[in-house]
């Protein structure tokens, strides 16, 4: 059995956590893969940028939540520092 195609983001790849999900989840994949690239990327970053597994654990169960509710990018997300630099004075550590 192949595994269901999962589209990427502009800078980020789909980490594996976040791909498991998508493969089970496929109501959340289909509204994943409808995203723009840049969207895609947004999201990404916003659950690999945390410091603490658990932190990203619930990034993860929010994304699935929000893309449920119709949200195409993270609430109160001021941008991913890795493609925006003006979005690098939000982080208090520099991103990779």
């Amino acid at each position: 059995m192949t595994k269901p195609a999962i589209k990427s983001g502009v800078v980020h790849r789909v980490p594996k956590d976040l791909r498991a999900v998508l493969e089970k989840q496929s109501t959340v994949r289909e509204i994943w893969n409808g995203l723009t690239p840049l969207a895609r990327n947004e999201w990404i970053c916003w659950v690999t940028i945390v410091k603490k597994p658990e932190t990203r654990t619930q990034h993860i169960a929010q994304l699935q939540d929000m893309l449920k509710k119709g949200k195409r990018r993270p609430c109160c997300w001021p941008g991913c520092p890795h493609r925006r630099p003006g979005a690098q004075k939000w982080f208090s550590r520099k991103p990779k």
